[in-house]
Parts: structure tokens; C-alpha cells; sequence
């Protein structure tokens, strides 16, 4: 007999949603375990217990499936929006089981997107301790001063907690505007740009290059591909959810 699991993680498997937006959904009342409203806390025990979300009833996915995304700007990183903006969804409509977003880039960044239906995976991807590498190319005006790198490279506090330093090249610097790459290991709420603003920086474009291993290769904007199991292998192991 399988263990009784977090409803959390019964949910993350299943492709619902990440852990933290799985949460969210059980917080608000949205779940139900055998039809009574779950709260925060709960376990399920998947063989017994039915499940569902919204009244539709959820199954844990048994094939677990990775891809990757070249994110335009634009849109949101969701797979529905209240607000009705264009969200990522709308590009991923060719896949066939219930994926997701690994993190998110906010809605004028664009670049690498991880979406999966595996939740331990993107719980570990996730996660700031794995201190998985992500490479970013950032436009910025006006032309950065080497005071200004010192403020990017600093450590910044976010929701009470300071981040890890990034790490800051300047690829090209012009009269008015540089483009730097800045790599981060933490990844924590629109971390480059508030870094950017402490430093007295504009942001004008933001597109993240890689995840890990993983690059955008030659992907074109809009489109997505299936991971090979090498790829998926590689970033199972940086992060440690095998």
C-alpha cells in the first residue's frame, strides 16, 4: 500500500500546478478531498482518495514529460490569467499532458522556460538551494560605470532575506546603453531588475539564455521542444531530484 503523500506534492505530480501554486490553490479553497474542502497540512493517499481542483477531478500523472520554451516578452508566466493577458499557455496548446512552468520570467522578460508535469522536478529546479546557474543577457541605459557593476554584483535583500551575489560581465558598452550578461544562482523575485534600479540602471531588455546545462540553442521565439533524456538527466542531477 502507497504512503498517504502532501496534498502539495499529490498535486504537483499530477501536473496541476508547482508546490507553491498548489498551496496557494488549497489555501483559497479550491481543493477537495473526497468532497470535503482540504486545508493547508493535508495528505491524501493517491490509490484511495479522489481529488479535485475547481470540481474537476484530478489524476497523478503516471508519464512525465520536459520541455523547454523560448519565452516572448509579452506574455505571462501562467497558464491562465484573470486578467485575460496573453499568458504561455497559449503557445504550448500542441502538448498533450497537463505542464506547467519551472519558475517563472516575468512579463517583459523573455528567453529559456522550463514547463514539465513532474513536481519533484520542479519543486528541485526551484529551489534557491540547489544554486542552479541561470545566464541572463541584459540591456540596460545608460552606459554601466564600474560603481554600478560593484551595486549588481552586491548581495540584495528580497522578502527579508539577502541573495546571492550574481556574477556581471559587460558584453558591449556604448555611449547611452551596455548589455551585460549576469549569471544568478539564486534566481529570487525579479531579482536583475530591482538590482538594476539599486544601481540606478534602466532595464530594457532581459532574455534568459540558460538553465544549468541547458541553453536556448537555436529555438526560435515562441517555439518549444521536448528535453532528451540527457538533457533531462543532466538537470536531474544539478539539481538532485533523482
Amino acid at each position: 500500500m502507497e504512503d498517504k503523500i502532501r496534498l502539495q506534492k499529490f498535486l504537483a505530480d499530477a501536473g496541476v500546478a508547482s508546490r507553491r501554486k498548489a498551496e496557494e490553490l488549497i489555501a483559497a479553497g479550491k481543493v477537495r478531498v473526497n468532497g470535503e474542502i482540504a486545508g493547508i497540512g493535508a495528505k491524501v493517499d493517491p490509490a484511495k482518495d479522489t481529488v479535485a481542483v475547481g470540481g474537476k477531478k484530478i489524476r497523478r500523472e503516471t508519464r512525465f514529460v520536459y520541455y523547454m520554451l523560448n519565452k516572448p516578452r509579452g506574455y505571462v508566466t501562467t497558464m491562465s490569467d484573470e486578467k485575460d493577458r496573453k499568458c504561455v499557455a497559449e503557445l504550448l496548446k500542441g502538448i498533450d499532458a497537463r505542464v506547467y512552468p519551472v519558475g517563472r520570467l516575468d512579463r517583459d522578460s523573455e528567453g529559456l522556460l522550463l514547463v514539465t508535469n513532474d513536481g519533484e522536478f520542479a519543486n528541485a529546479m526551484m529551489h534557491p538551494s540547489r544554486h542552479i546557474r541561470k545566464v541572463y543577457r541584459v540591456s540596460v541605459r545608460p552606459a554601466v560605470t564600474d560603481d554600478q557593476i560593484t551595486v549588481l554584483t552586491s548581495s540584495l535583500m528580497i522578502d527579508g532575506r539577502l541573495t546571492m551575489p550574481a556574477e556581471v560581465r559587460v558584453v558591449t558598452r556604448e555611449t547611452d546603453k551596455s548589455v551585460l550578461q549576469i549569471v544568478l544562482f539564486e534566481g529570487r523575485n525579479r531579482q536583475i531588475r530591482r538590482l538594476c534600479e539599486e544601481a540606478g540602471l534602466e532595464t530594457l531588455r532581459l532574455k534568459r539564455l540558460s538553465v544549468g546545462q541547458l541553453d536556448l540553442g537555436r529555438l526560435k521565439v515562441g517555439e518549444y521542444r521536448a528535453l532528451t533524456p540527457q538533457e533531462v538527466a543532466l538537470l536531474k542531477r544539478e539539481s538532485g531530484s533523482y
